[in-house]
């Protein structure tokens, strides 16, 4: 590259927050020039075009592989030509997967993931990368410390002995180290194929216990996908659509509405982006963040937060085994008797779905709400209050998959739902693999059948 501009110093104009374009030609010679909603970074010597249309531009490249890109600089206005040579068209890898996913991360925010379908990627060549002269403006100073914080934040991280710790301890090194205001994590559920809200933070509510449909915007075409996904700017405020309820709602018995928690996502998000949790091959859930900025999550960001969560997928998966009671110490069942002293709590339990509502008011369904039904229906019977993890595993009327069941998350879920909505109800970790549900009301168990 003769201009001594490289690939990596314009990568900047690759975010597509500016539209591109691309001129080529016909075998005859007859020129062409198109839009292009965004140009691919593959590497240092490599760029991407999506292939989603047999038009014009993808006619005269076949036929005369040769091309230049306009791009513009989103903070500077400073325009470059890429000078590119066609190599070749990918259907399949790493480089289709992570534009197919962000493709249809945008298109699914559009409501159009049936028009937005890409077909291949077009690998071409840099050839050279030419300023174009013009009035510019200055750029924006260097971020610095990122390394920094993400040693910080990793040592941190290693630190934590639960779930419910790591996943306080990340939000926390992303606020305080990364200045990453709104966040969240989710849980996949392998049953339902829904990722459920276990954490957040700079939200006015917290969101614990809502849905998203994988392959449903960004967070779920990340999972679905198994990619990140990062989009750095939105033309107007886009909001996730929430699929129809199943279970008690499809059969009329309750409103939709009343097993709905809502989504804690900003209404007017400029820049999100989601990286998956992946351990050992398998997909956990999500890491999301997003900002009402435009252009707040640069690719360095996105290094970043894909080797942060990495950490926590495999802490994720690590404490899935947390080892239980030694060996030979019994879990003690002390006699009891139920609460009879605080306020009167009525608990309906409706067993197509296992949801759970506390004097009418929805509180959690699915795998959570069957666990909190057994802990009450025991506590009721035998005023019990102490549980082991092994014992809920291997009950065959909770559901549990049998591999990667999620059990601490599942806990976790409950018991942050419980402390914002439990109304007398908790539940506390006693010891490796325990917990305990602490009653502080008089309880009336109803219980509906499908």
């Amino acid at each position: 590259m003769n201009s001594g501009i490289s690939l990596d110093d314009v990568r900047p104009c690759l975010e597509g927050v500016v539209p591109s374009m691309i001129a080529t030609v016909a075998a005859d010679g007859t020129p062409n020039v198109a839009y292009l909603s965004q140009v691919f970074y593959v590497d240092a010597q490599h760029v991407a075009v999506s292939f989603q249309f047999f038009n014009k531009t993808r006619q005269n490249i076949l036929a005369h592989p040769r091309a230049t890109v306009l791009l513009l600089h989103p903070v500077t206005a400073q325009f470059y030509r890429l000078h590119l040579r066609y190599l070749r068209t990918e259907t399949a890898g790493p480089v289709f997967e992570r534009m197919k996913a962000l493709l249809a991360g945008i298109a699914s925010h559009a409501g159009m993931a049936d028009v937005f379908v890409l077909q291949g990627s077009d690998i071409y060549e840099v050839l050279e990368v030419e300023p174009v002269p013009g009035a510019t403006q200055p750029a924006l100073p260097s971020r610095c410390g990122m390394l920094g914080a993400l040693r910080r934040t990793s040592s941190r991280l290693s630190q934590a002995a639960s779930l419910d710790s790591a996943l306080d301890t990340l939000l926390r090194c992303l606020q305080d180290d990364l200045g990453i205001g709104h966040a969240m994590v989710l849980i996949l559920d392998p049953n339902t194929q829904r990722l459920y809200t276990v954490a957040s933070c700079g939200y006015a509510t917290s969101g614990v216990g809502s849905e998203i449909a994988l392959g449903d915007g960004v967070i779920g075409v990340a999972a679905r996908e198994r990619v990140p996904v990062r989009i750095m700017h939105m033309a107007s405020a886009y909001l996730y659509g929430h699929a129809v309820r199943q279970g008690m709602a499809d059969r009329g018995l309750v409103p939709v509405e009343a097993t709905e928690i809502p989504y804690p996502g900003l209404a007017a998000p400029h820049s999100q982006l989601a990286v998956p949790l992946i351990s050992c091959g398998r997909t956990l859930g999500v890491l999301f963040v997003e900002s009402p900025e435009d252009l707040r999550f640069g690719f360095e960001d996105e290094d970043l937060l894909v080797m942060l969560g990495g950490q926590l997928a495999a802490a994720i998966d690590l404490m899935r085994v947390e080892p239980e009671s030694p060996p030979g110490e019994s879990l003690a069942v002390l006699p009891g008797a139920p609460s009879s002293s605080g306020p009167q709590l009525r608990v309906r339990h409706y067993e197509a779905n296992n949801s759970v509502f506390l004097n009418d008011d929805y509180l959690i369904k699915g795998v959570a709400g069957a666990i909190l039904w057994k802990l009450l229906r025991e506590h009721q019977r035998s005023g019990r209050c102490d549980y082991s993890n092994r014992e809920l595993r291997l009950d065959p009327d909770l559901g549990l998959p049998d591999v990667s069941d999620n059990l601490e998350a599942r806990l976790l879920l409950l018991s942050r739902r419980l402390q914002e909505q439990g109304r007398g109800l908790s539940i506390e970790k006693s010891g490796r693999g325990r917990f305990r549900l602490c009653v502080a009301a008089r309880l009336e168990l109803v219980s509906t059948p499908d």
